[in-house]
């Protein structure tokens, strides 16, 4: 099964970072998020990934070109033009990196690299996100549920205070909001089969607004619901949150 990874988008929210790089190789710990992404699908055994790369992305094609030489020891024998690279392979990755446009949608992503998923289930997620989360365990829902996709839920985040202001000028309440209190939203990590690129038109198309409502009215949009951990990395105070969480060494997210 294949792992589609949509890691196109400028990240503009993200514009310390992402100036100078693509938001996927912005690291946490020392690697790039989306190598972390990359490690929760194959602690579930999925190493076929296809990378759907657009702004910067040749920065992304050269991470996994100079992989080897980034992450191993080498020996050079300058006289035969041969290296060495020592020590066992750490990653047993099949990576296809497909330009998919830099001011493509979401589902043009997508329908840009549908002959590369062919006829069988695939996943897909978004390249700036993590998540405790057990793979095979969505992939075995979406089984059961029989629908052409399925997405992972989490609870709305509770980030803002709710006050309760009485009529005198005075606040009567003060409350934190609680996760969920306004549903649940779209958390990524998805599961679909390939007739959902019939609902994508082309390369406008953003797959979380027409597509997805479609889906879900033809009744074909099954949802998975995560209570645990999940964080997109859309600003700064979440890639340092998440550099904490790591450097911690208490990261939810890993599983290997």
């Amino acid at each position: 099964m294949k792992v589609v990874i949509l890691a196109g988008g400028y990240g503009t929210r993200l514009a310390e970072h992402t100036e100078v790089r693509p938001k996927p190789l912005v690291e946490i710990g020392g690697k790039p998020i989306l190598w972390h992404i990359m490690k929760i699908y194959a602690a579930a055994g999925l190493t076929d990934f296809v990378i759907c790369c657009g702004y910067k992305g040749a920065q992304i094609k050269n991470y996994f070109v100079n992989y080897f030489t980034e992450n191993y020891d080498i020996k050079v024998h300058l006289g035969d033009n041969k290296i060495d690279f020592l020590g066992d392979a750490s990653e047993h990755w099949t990576v296809t990196l497909v330009d998919t446009g830099i001011d493509t949608m979401t589902g043009g992503r997508l329908k840009r690299i549908a002959p590369h998923v062919g006829d069988e289930t695939f996943c897909v997620t978004y390249g700036d996100g993590v998540i405790d989360l057990d793979i095979r365990k969505v992939v075995a829902f979406h089984q059961q549920q029989g629908r052409k996709a399925t997405v992972t839920t989490v609870p709305s985040p509770g980030r803002f205070g709710i006050l309760e202001l009485g009529g005198d000028g005075g606040v009567k309440r003060f409350h934190e909001k609680p996760d969920n209190e306004m549903g649940w939203i779209n958390g990524g990590f998805f599961v679909f089969e390939p007739s959902v690129f019939d609902y994508i038109e082309g390369d406008d198309t953003v797959f979380e607004r027409t597509p997805l409502e479609r889906l879900a009215a033809d009744g074909q949009l099954a949802a998975y619901q995560h209570t645990g951990f999940w964080r997109p990395m859309d600003t700064l105070r979440d890639q340092r949150e998440l550099e904490t969480l790591w450097s911690s060494g208490k990261a939810p997210w890993k599983s290997w």
